[in-house]
């Protein structure tokens, strides 16, 4: 197996960070007790939080880096927040945010 064949694909892709608002409870913030850093989030009610990037068109998550498609990753990819946890390489949603970039879908077996 090559290298680059080696490098998970959530670590090039970065679809679904721009495809999807990312919604979560107040509890995952770090100044709750949670672990996703203050200040990339904005209140949306009293018990509801928002990634910063994510409510605007065209969206990219505030915690996304590089270039879409090609090497882009989460910024805090251990302290991201329960909805990017649940999305999975592979799954309808990773491959409906990928088909909005003109990606491919992957391989599954890759």
């Amino acid at each position: 197996m090559s290298q680059e064949s080696a490098i998970h694909p959530c670590l090039t892709c970065g679809a679904c960070c721009a495809a999807y608002r990312v919604d979560f409870a107040i509890y995952e913030m770090q100044d709750m007790g949670g672990t996703v850093p203050t200040g990339l989030a904005v209140e949306v009610t009293g018990n509801t939080m928002r990634m910063r990037g994510t409510d605007h068109v065209p969206v990219r998550c505030a915690a996304l880096t590089g270039k879409v498609g090609e090497r882009a990753s989460c910024g805090i990819y251990e302290w991201r927040p329960n909805p990017c946890r649940e999305l999975e390489p592979g799954s309808h949603g990773c491959e409906k945010a990928r088909a909005r970039h003109g990606l491919p879908p992957l391989d599954p077996d890759a």
